[in-house]
């Protein structure tokens, strides 16, 4: 039900290598209309990412750096020196971020994009179990996922979930999409499978919301107390013991009920 990362990557990569120069990284995003691409060294191993900000703020630093330079005092910090360092850059080692941030193929999508999200990229290299380039995942790929179909969603909301992971007949639950919104109307077994549903339901690829009308059969999460037995009182339903059946002694108007107490001789 989750897609994977691999389902969505591009296979065909641009990549450039250390030695590739700044003029040959700017020609290769302009011709192929990207705007990143991974650095790889001479085993396929991704050592670095170059960015359209990586190239834009290496011409800033050009730009200020002679001015700078005259007035520096004390020593820089890190991102002065970053900056200095960029202003300098001339090949694709000097340029690029590291370390690079990258994938596996069998990831979630939804993974890959909170690590989007926490490191502020817009595209993943994806690597094997050795760390070689396979494939780049952009933000474009993970948001295809959004374009599917309502059909297509409801679809699988209704095989997926209702079907296989309730175990419910086809009919018991209608399942309704409209523009990536699910709606789930009909009933379940136990209430305990509403929330089960909703949750099944918001991982399907596509989904952007779930509205529940599920009604239940059998409450397994608060169940109604059992009443108690014909001729008992409430005051006899003591924790820990059985109950058994009221047999009420003769009464003395000093002592209360006369006879042995239960349970002693």
């Amino acid at each position: 039900m989750d897609r994977i990362v691999g389902e969505v990557m591009t296979v065909d990569v641009v990549e450039a290598h250390p030695e590739t120069s700044f003029k040959d990284v700017v020609r290769l995003l302009d011709r192929h209309r990207i705007s990143g691409l991974p650095v790889v060294d001479d085993d396929d191993k991704v050592v670095g990412v170059i960015s359209e900000t990586d190239l834009i703020r290496r011409q800033a630093a050009r730009s200020s750096d002679g001015r700078v330079r005259r007035f520096r005092m004390r020593p820089l910090g890190r991102s002065a020196r970053r900056a200095d360092a960029l202003a300098r850059a001339t090949t694709a080692k000097e340029l690029m971020s590291t370390p690079a941030i990258t994938v596996h193929p069998e990831q979630r999508i939804a993974d890959a994009a909170r690590l989007m999200e926490r490191h502020g990229v817009e595209r993943l290299p994806v690597v094997d179990e050795e760390d070689r380039l396979i494939g780049i995942a952009t933000r474009r790929d993970l948001l295809r996922v959004f374009l599917r179909t309502d059909e297509e969603i409801g679809r699988e909301i209704h095989d997926e979930v209702v079907t296989r992971a309730l175990g419910l007949p086809a009919h018991s639950v209608v399942v309704s999409v409209r523009d990536g919104m699910a709606t789930l109307e009909g009933a379940v077994r136990h209430r305990s499978d509403i929330p089960l549903a909703i949750r099944l339901t918001y991982r399907v690829d596509g989904v952007v919301g779930v509205v529940n009308s599920l009604t239940y059969r059998v409450d397994d999460i608060r169940p109604t107390p059992t009443p108690p037995a014909p001729g008992l009182r409430h005051d006899q339903l003591l924790p820990g013991r059985t109950p058994g059946p009221s047999v009420p002694g003769p009464i003395s108007p000093s002592k209360g009920p006369t006879g042995p107490a239960p349970g002693t001789r």
